[in-house]
Parts: structure tokens; C-alpha cells; sequence
């Protein structure tokens, strides 16, 4: 036996006190655990001392998770303020401004006498849209000289802009069908032949999952996880990051016995298991307490919550890998974040978009995170329709593989520099 060398059992233990890995692989899966939980042990000390872990992986999700839902209680807008611009005033053109303001959406708040005030009001946005009728409508609509009827809406405000856009052009129909339906009756029509000749077509709509067109569970459901999805990205670079600025990440890798992959899993583990905490608490409350539509089942959303994290957790590693410093990293994570919103498809559909979008695309975990809860929860398909999203979170999660052995060499070589 060499000098300073104990033998108990089956392994050996150095007088240093680290237990050196015996050959059996027991005990090394022991060594690796002990190491893990050591650095995950110190990593609680750290979350506990400072506070911006607390306000960035507890506070501000819940925050941002009440303001979003309590935002669009009522499903969707209402009452936004409309104008009317009605230099007819006859009869008829006032119960079309009476039927606008009886749409949910609409309230008109507003008469003016003319064009520009109308136009001026909606630039100062004291109102989104406004109707003009002008003078003579109803004597051309009983004529059937088919007068024309505008209306002005702004897309400053896209979702305003798109529902008002959709009442103004009802009610402009409306109008030339009650004008129509007036017409034919005293011509001696009876209102079925009214009714078949008005609307030859009748649509019969069903919106799929989502009956009430609600927009907040079109809406939160994506714009609440790319929150998390932030908030995750830039914990875990500030975590890497401060390891170099406080001059420990030798003491953390001494800690990890110089292993870097017992490093990396045990300090993500705390944030780990609270950022899990988190968006299962975010999916109970929307689904479970919000009633959101869920027909995939309880089991695809525990699935792509833990997908979330793991993959939101190792995009973070992989741009403090790539670049090892705790501004630049945190900043490329938040610009990421961002732009995931725009590339996500829910907006604006990445069908629609060029090929080299739809390719950069899929860079963006927050992507593959909506495609999987709009086939496999929304929809209630199976999780073979949605695989190369799941894979694609499985790769993101994965990506701290090519830069462990980087991070190690910074870490050990690399001074910060403010």
C-alpha cells in the first residue's frame, strides 16, 4: 500500500479527503452523484444570498403569468373607442351607427363633422377606427345606386386594428343587405325568398378548441412560456457568468472534483427543479383553473414542461460556451428570446414566410415548443405527429456537450473583464 493511502472496504480514500473512484462502476456513479449533489448543494447557498434568482425565477414569472391572463380576462378586446363621421343623419344611417356600437368590440365615442377631425382624432389615438357615411347614402341605397361607404382603421395596434376592421366591413354589409332586404319586401318577397336571394350561402362556422374565440388562449399560451423561456435563458448565462466575475468558479470546480459535467448538472439542478415548480404551475392555472383547452391530456403537457426547461437550460449553457462572458451572453439570450416571438408562427404564419426564415426558425426553442403544444395539447394528436419538435427540444437540451469542454478551459484560464 503507498504512503497516505487508507484501505477500507472495497474502495480507496486518500488522506485528503475525497474518495479517489474505485474501478467498480458502483462506485463511480456513487463519486459522480456525491460530486453532483456537493455543487447543487452550493449552488443553493448561492440562489439563497442572492436575491435576483429569486425575483427572476419565482417573482416576475408569476407576475408576468397574472398580468397576461389578467389582461385578457374577457377573451378578447371590447369597447374599443370607434368614430362616425354620418353627414347623411337619416334614419336608416343611424341605426347603422346603433348596430356598430351594439358589437362587442365596438363603442362609438365619438361624432364628427367631417373627414379630417375624424382622421386626427385616430393619429392622436382617441380612437382606433372611424366610419364615414356620406351625405345622400340613404336616397342611393333605396335607388339601388349602390353609394359608397368607407371606413379607417389603424394596424398601429395590430389585434385593435384586425377586430374593428372585421365589425366596420359587417356593418357595411349590413347596411347594403338591409337596404336590399327593404326593396325587395315591398316588391312582395316574402322574407325567406328575401333572406335565400340576400345570402344565397349560409356559413355555418366552428372554431376548432376554441368556440368563444378566445384570444388569450390563443395568445398566453405562447406569449407566457417565451416569458419563462426568458427568464431561463438569462438565469442560466448570470449563473455561468458570475462564476468568472466573483473569481469562483475555481472553488466551484474544485467542489465538482474537476469534473465538469458534475459542475454543470449540479449547479443546474436547483434552478432546474424550481423553473419545473414554475411552468407546471403556469400549465395547472391555465388549463386546470382557466379551463384552457387541453385535449392532448395531462401527460403531453408534464412532457413539454420538462422539455422547456431542459431545453431553455442548455441553449443558455451553449451561448455562455460560445461566448464566455457574462454581458455579451446575457444579451444574446435576451435577443434570442425575442425574436422568438416573431418566429414562433403564432403571430404571423411561418408558412407565409421566405425559405431562409422558415430555416432560422428553427434555431428558436420557443418554435418547436408551440408546434408541440399546438399538435399534441391544443389538438390532441398523437406525439408521432409532433417527434421532430420533441427531438429538436432533445437536441437544444443536449447542446452543452459540444461546449463542456470550453466552458472547463475558460473557467480555469479566463479573467473577467467588466
Amino acid at each position: 500500500m503507498s504512503e497516505g493511502v487508507q484501505t477500507e472496504g472495497h474502495g480507496r480514500k486518500p488522506l485528503g479527503g475525497r474518495e479517489a473512484r474505485p474501478e467498480g462502476s458502483g462506485g463511480s456513479v456513487r463519486s459522480f452523484a456525491n460530486m453532483v449533489c456537493d455543487v447543487a448543494a452550493r449552488e443553493c447557498a448561492i440562489l439563497r444570498k442572492n436575491r435576483m434568482y429569486l425575483f427572476c425565477m419565482v417573482v416576475f414569472p408569476v407576475i408576468v403569468t397574472v398580468f397576461f391572463t389578467s389582461l385578457m380576462a374577457n377573451g378578447q378586446p371590447t369597447d374599443m373607442p370607434v368614430g362616425v363621421v354620418d353627414l347623411d343623419n337619416t334614419a336608416t344611417t343611424r341605426a347603422l351607427v346603433r348596430k356598430l356600437d351594439a358589437f362587442q368590440s365596438t363603442a362609438v365615442v365619438a361624432h364628427y363633422s367631417n373627414v379630417g377631425d375624424a382622421r386626427h382624432a385616430m393619429q392622436r389615438n382617441k380612437i382606433y377606427a372611424f366610419l364615414y357615411i356620406p351625405e345622400g347614402t340613404t336616397t342611393e341605397l333605396m335607388s339601388m345606386r349602390q353609394p359608397k361607404i368607407s371606413f379607417y382603421y389603424s394596424t398601429a395596434s395590430y389585434t385593435a386594428g384586425a377586430l374593428l376592421y372585421r365589425d366596420l366591413k359587417t356593418i357595411s354589409m349590413l347596411g347594403a343587405a338591409s337596404a336590399g332586404a327593404s326593396l325587395l319586401s315591398a316588391k312582395g318577397l316574402t322574407e325567406e325568398q328575401v333572406a335565400s336571394f340576400l345570402q344565397p350561402i349560409a356559413v355555418d362556422l366552428h372554431t376548432v378548441n376554441n368556440p368563444l374565440v378566445n384570444y388569450s388562449v390563443y395568445l398566453n399560451t405562447m406569449l407566457i412560456p417565451g416569458c419563462l423561456m426568458l427568464f431561463i435563458f438569462l438565469i442560466t448565462a448570470y449563473s455561468l457568468g458570475t462564476e468568472l466575475k466573483f473569481n469562483s468558479a475555481h472553488e466551484w470546480f474544485r467542489t465538482a472534483g474537476g469534473n465538469v459535467f458534475a459542475a454543470l448538472l449540479g449547479k443546474m439542478l436547483p434552478q432546474t427543479l424550481t423553473f419545473l415548480a414554475i411552468i407546471y404551475a403556469y400549465m395547472f392555472y391555465v388549463f386546470g383553473v382557466l379551463g384552457f383547452p387541453h385535449p392532448g391530456g395531462a401527460g403531453y403537457i408534464v412532457l413539454l414542461g420538462l422539455l422547456t426547461v431542459l431545453s431553455s437550460q442548455g441553449f443558455g449553457i451553449f451561448v455562455f460556451g460560445v461566448v464566455p462572458s457574462l454581458r455579451m451572453s446575457m444579451s444574446i439570450c435576451c435577443l434570442w428570446a425575442v425574436l422568438s416571438y416573431s418566429l414562433s408562427g403564432t403571430a404571423f404564419p411561418l408558412s407565409a414566410m421566405d425559405s431562409e426564415l422558415k430555416t432560422i426558425a428553427l434555431l428558436f426553442p420557443l418554435r418547436h415548443y408551440y408546434m408541440v403544444y399546438q399538435l399534441s395539447i391544443f389538438n390532441g394528436y398523437s406525439i408521432g405527429y409532433s417527434w421532430p419538435y420533441v427531438v429538436a427540444l432533445l437536441l437544444f437540451a443536449a447542446l452543452p456537450l459540444l461546449v463542456a469542454g470550453r466552458i472547463k478551459k475558460n473557467m480555469m484560464t479566463y479573467e473577467y473583464i467588466p
